[in-house]
């Protein structure tokens, strides 16, 4: 029997795993045979979990950011990990990799990536640096306090992970077209925070990139995910100058979630979503 995934195998900053539960409830609710479009894929979570739920469903998985590439190089991070693991043997858990053992990690980076020519440096920095800080490069790494937070266990090499899903990797709008009009489609939508942090994602992003992504709502059933860091204000101009569009959230159903970066940082995130009879009106 095919695992089921409720966290990404390998880390990835926004994954919803937080709303797995909540979304597998959310999937109940659309007809067999609906197509789901994962405009905004990201580590594949929600495709994945899409998948596992209704097999009877197409799933559409837009992987931007190259995920695949990570997962194809889980054998090659973890024979790294396991090398990093004996370099910071002397150093104590959650303490700061100074000295030589920090120019030996750094070290046996440039060399992994001179040797195979890739390193996944977004699931090391999370062995490497401090909670929730990532960087994409070796030069990134050499910029920033080494902590001994290597995982102590290989990662699974998920084989299975995407299996079924239909991959694409394209930008957003260009997977909008191609699917807006399949009768019953469903989009799965999850871009990048505004006001959050973006540094790990392939793409750069202003205000009017966030706000454009609500035109792929009209006219659509949707799941929805953001948090209350928007800039209210500013959408709100936004959808003066576009009054076409109304408010595609009146006939959302909302699911919130109380998270927190840290001690003094936290937030609400919410996922947002309609079914097909919700979208023209008519009574389920």
């Amino acid at each position: 029997m095919r695992k089921m995934y409720l966290s990404a195998p390998l880390p990835f900053m926004g994954q919803k795993r937080m709303f797995a539960k909540e979304f597998i409830k959310v999937l109940a609710q659309f007809l067999d045979g609906t197509v789901f479009v994962d405009l905004f894929g990201g580590s594949g979570l929600l495709s994945h979990i899409t998948k596992c739920v209704r097999p009877d469903a197409a799933v559409v998985y837009n992987d931007f950011d190259n995920y695949r590439q990570r997962l194809a190089n889980i054998p090659a991070t973890n024979a790294l990990l396991s090398d990093l693991r004996r370099i910071v043997a002397g150093v104590p858990r959650k303490k700061r990799i100074t000295g030589e053992a920090r120019e030996k990690v750094l070290a046996r980076l440039e060399r992994e990536e001179r040797e195979h020519g890739y390193v996944d440096y977004i699931t090391l920095s999370s062995s490497l640096l401090f909670s929730m800080n990532y960087v994409t490069d070796l030069e990134g790494m050499r910029k920033e306090d080494l902590w001994n937070t290597v995982r102590v266990t290989d990662y699974p090499e998920a084989k299975d992970y995407l299996e079924g899903l239909t991959v694409t990797s394209e930008g957003y709008k260009e997977v909008f077209k191609r699917y807006k009009d399949v009768p019953g489609v469903v989009f799965l939508v999850d871009p990048p925070y505004l006001s959050t942090e973006v540094g790990t994602y392939k793409m750069y992003w202003r205000l009017a990139d966030y706000l454009d992504v609500l035109n792929v709502l009209k006219g659509h059933a949707f799941v929805y995910f953001t948090s209350n860091k928007s800039s209210i204000l500013e959408l709100c101009d936004w959808m003066g100058r576009n009054p076409f569009l109304g408010n595609p959230f009146g006939r959302c159903r909302k699911v919130e979630f109380n998270a927190s970066v840290n001690y003094n940082a936290r937030y609400t995130d919410m996922m947002l979503y309609t079914v097909p009879d919700e979208v023209t009106g008519v009574a389920a």
